[in-house]
């Protein structure tokens, strides 16, 4: 804007200083306009960056698959099909995968939370003794990872191996979460309301369960929604530990569909191989629209919460 506003009047009475409203209008220099251009201009390049490529997945995704294997998408659909949808939405794998991603997902997000709140509020807890040690010694398993030899092996010996546990236990609680957590904690619940809790009678885990948890939805709702795009989004364990292909989730579903459908045409015709690695191709775009899906529907929901409890937990402490 060409103009900018200040507003401050100051009238004497018999009760004091009093501050009444009003306009005072200041041109803005040719050096200030020209530097909020180029910030607008900027800011626009950013969000062309962010939403290219979300564009172009969803158009090659309703587009047919001669017309994405030979780069006629660009932006908008190009001769619109639904072939992508249909073939991902009838395969009995994806399907298997999907529902195996929901159960690990929403398994693992309770697991988590439970064990980070708590692990988190005793931390948070002047009274709490060795709570120095603890931290560290966190602190020190963030700084420092023993390597996905060792982690095998402890998932072996637990025989944990091809089971859903290797997905939901070995990284059940993340350290910066807790640190989140906890930094939370201390700036929400004061000490004073601790000690009335305690003169009333109230035990610890009734404190924990009727005042804390109450107010602590926001940093609850960050920590589900971290854990669950987590888990969402992992494969790497999955491959590693799970061998039985009943028990895979949706990433790793996806991740061999493509290689199958990729490397099966070996023996095939010139024709047939060209028409899978087409709808290979075109599957792509469609799996990727599908598994975002469910962590573009959460989001909203949990939006208010993210945010109050990212700066209360992050900024302080």
């Amino acid at each position: 804007m060409p103009w900018r506003r200040r507003f401050q009047v100051t009238v004497c009475g018999k009760k004091g200083v009093v501050q009444v409203s009003s306009k005072i209008w200041i041109k803005e220099s040719f050096g200030d306009r020209l530097f909020l251009g180029a910030i607008y201009v900027f800011l626009c390049c950013i969000m062309i960056v962010v939403l290219y490529p979300l564009i172009y997945i969803i158009s090659a995704s309703i587009s047919s698959p001669e017309a994405v294997t030979s780069g006629r998408v660009w932006l908008w659909p190009v001769d619109f099909s639904l072939q992508g949808y249909i073939e991902v939405l009838t395969n009995s794998d994806v399907i298997r995968g999907f529902r195996n991603s929901i159960l690990y997902t929403i398994g693992y997000t309770i697991i988590s939370v439970v064990l980070t709140v708590v692990f988190a509020y005793p931390l948070s807890r002047k009274s709490f003794y060795g709570r120095t040690f603890f931290m560290f010694f966190i602190l020190f398993t963030m700084l420092f990872y023993g390597g996905l030899i060792p982690e095998y092996l402890v998932v072996q010996k637990l025989g944990m191996l091809d089971t859903p546990w290797a997905i939901l236990l070995p990284k059940a609680m993340a350290v910066w979460q807790v640190i989140i957590a906890r930094t939370f904690f201390q700036s929400s619940v004061p000490d004073e309301l601790v000690e009335a809790s305690e003169m009333d009678g109230c035990s610890s885990l009734k404190f924990l369960w009727y005042v804390v948890l109450p107010l602590s939805k926001p940093i609850i709702a960050v920590l589900a929604l971290m854990y669950a795009v987590f888990q969402w989004n992992s494969y790497f364990d999955a491959m590693i530990f799970l061998k039985s292909e009943e028990l895979f989730p949706l990433q790793l579903e996806l991740r061999e569909l493509l290689i199958v459908q990729s490397d099966s045409g070996a023996n095939m015709d010139i024709a047939e191989q060209q028409r899978r690695e087409q709808l290979a191709n075109l599957m792509r775009y469609s799996l990727i629209v599908i598994s975002s899906l469910p962590v573009l529907m959460i989001y909203p929901f949990a939006q208010k919460y993210f945010v109050k409890g990212m700066l209360i937990g992050s900024v302080k402490g």
